[in-house]
């Protein structure tokens, strides 16, 4: 067993090591002196990959082994870089293009059910007569209860062209009813906006994808026709998981002066050190063409909050970190997600539908300062509610997850206050749910009259007192420390 373990270990590492001739020849342009490739570990990979597909308890199949150990090694970097195939790949694909195939609403939990938040205009859901606040109870033959918000998105999303039956419970008419949906091609909406009071504004972004900046100009140009003389806009940020880079220098460029810098960036290859201004070449895709053009100038000097939480990540930090430094902005909220890492998707892999998302950079905001594990820390500091925060200590951030990469100014050390805070607010949502039958209170929606942050933005704007947080503090994950 041992000799024919061996020779298989060797016929393995030839076969890897053939694998990486190209990635190790693209490596030696780049570094000197030339690395080896490490062939006692690659046989070692060799001996654990005949002892699984010789010895396991039943047969697995020698392709997804090495699939699986591409994952791996790719996963072991960061929270964030990823191995893409099949569905996976297409997911991203969609995520990216703003496009999906699906019924069309834009949805949330609540009492463990899926709640519809807004359809989508001109989707399916929306033509089908689902409205805002519509709980969804059952898709197909599977109960939503006990179901993830992923594990509900994904039974909703499918085929172009095939059905999916929604049973739906709407509180206004006290009734159940099933609808049948034909799942259809979605572009995602986005921007959201409209005149909160007579004077003032209020702009969601929910995600940073390809049609965003188009979206953006949009609906801002929609605010200001409804009043030419804006007093002040709330930019809402909160929740916002971020996405494309080119979006988030637009949007940020559409407050600040011409040509200051919004975002640099800093990694190992010289691909990833780069300075992102505001000027056209670094947002537009599309050469000659300034998506921003059709602004207002009221745009560049009109007041501005931006409401940030704990989880507006990356795009959103960047758009953040950059009015913020400008002092364009105040910002209010959370202290951000701190996803300050780039990732950069390399499609130029042997086999279709595959590609490798991997950390590439760091982002920096305009006065240099790393957002990576850190975030941006608001100028002022907002509860969730008046009554306080009531899921803010639950929510992960970025220095919380396993194996994150650090900020790159200094040694990181284990934040043991913001465990501790976790743990006991969890406890506590537990004593309370098990004295009461019923769940937590949701949070309001986002933009509602009852958006306790966001009347504390309009307060700002006016010039009027802001309940300020009494127990928020900045988290500090990072620190410098000297040998």
């Amino acid at each position: 067993m041992g000799a024919k373990l061996k020779v298989a270990g060797w016929v393995v590492v030839g076969a890897v090591a053939g694998a990486l001739t190209t990635m190790q020849l693209q490596a030696t342009a780049r570094s000197n002196p030339i690395n080896q490739l490490p062939l006692e570990e690659l046989q070692q990979l060799a001996a654990v990959f005949d002892v699984v597909k010789s010895s396991y308890v039943e047969p697995v199949d020698e392709k997804k082994l090495i699939k699986d150990a591409i994952g791996g090694m790719v996963a072991g970097l960061d929270p964030h870089s990823q191995y893409l195939e099949g569905k996976n790949f297409t997911e991203f694909r969609e995520s990216v293009s703003g496009k999906f195939v699906g019924v069309g609403i834009e949805i949330g939990m609540e009492d463990g059910l899926v709640k519809v938040v807004s359809p989508i205009e001109g989707s399916p859901a929306f033509k089908a007569g689902i409205k805002s606040g519509d709980l969804i109870t059952r898709i197909d033959d599977t109960a939503v209860r006990g179901l993830t918000m992923d594990q509900a998105v994904k039974r909703m999303r499918g085929e172009r062209d095939t059905k999916v039956v929604l049973t739906i419970f709407r509180k206004s008419e006290s009734r159940t009813f099933p609808l049948t949906i034909t799942r259809s091609e979605i572009n995602v909406q986005s921007v959201r906006a409209k005149m909160v009071e007579p004077g003032y504004g209020w702009l969601r972004v929910s995600q940073f994808q390809e049609p965003t900046v188009i979206d953006f100009v949009r609906k801002l140009n929609e605010l200001y026709a409804q009043d030419p003389n804006l007093k002040g806009l709330v930019l809402d940020l909160r929740n916002d998981p971020g996405g494309l880079l080119d979006a988030a220098v637009a949007i940020s460029a559409a407050f600040l002066p011409q040509g200051v810098t919004v975002v640099s960036m800093n990694g190992q290859i010289p691909q990833s050190r780069a300075e992102f201004k505001a000027v056209q070449r670094d947002y537009s895709r599309r050469a000659g063409f300034d998506p921003l053009k059709g602004l207002p100038e009221a745009v560049k000097t009109v007041p501005v909050v931006v409401l940030v939480n704990e989880g507006s990540a990356s795009a959103s930090e960047i758009v953040a970190g950059a009015l913020q430094d400008h002092k364009r902005a105040t910002i209010m909220g959370a202290q951000t997600f701190g996803k300050g890492s780039v990732q950069t998707e390399i499609r130029q892999l042997p086999v279709a539908n595959t590609s490798v998302k991997i950390t590439t950079a760091r982002y920096y905001t305009p006065s240099g300062k790393s957002i990576q594990a850190r975030g941006i820390v608001p100028d002022v500091m907002l509860d969730e509610t008046a009554e306080g925060n009531v899921f803010a200590a639950l929510r992960m951030r970025e220095a919380d997850l396993d194996k994150h990469l650090n900020s790159g100014q200094g040694a990181e050390v284990k934040d043991a206050a913001r465990e501790k805070a976790r743990e006991e607010a969890r406890k506590k949502l537990e004593e309370e749910a098990a004295k009461s039958a019923a769940a937590p209170k949701p949070l309001p929606e986002f933009g509602s009259a009852e958006d306790f942050q966001l009347a504390q933005a309009l307060n700002r704007l006016k010039g009027k007192p802001v309940m300020v947080s009494k127990s928020a503090v900045e988290r500090k994950p990072e620190a410098s420390t000297t040998n």
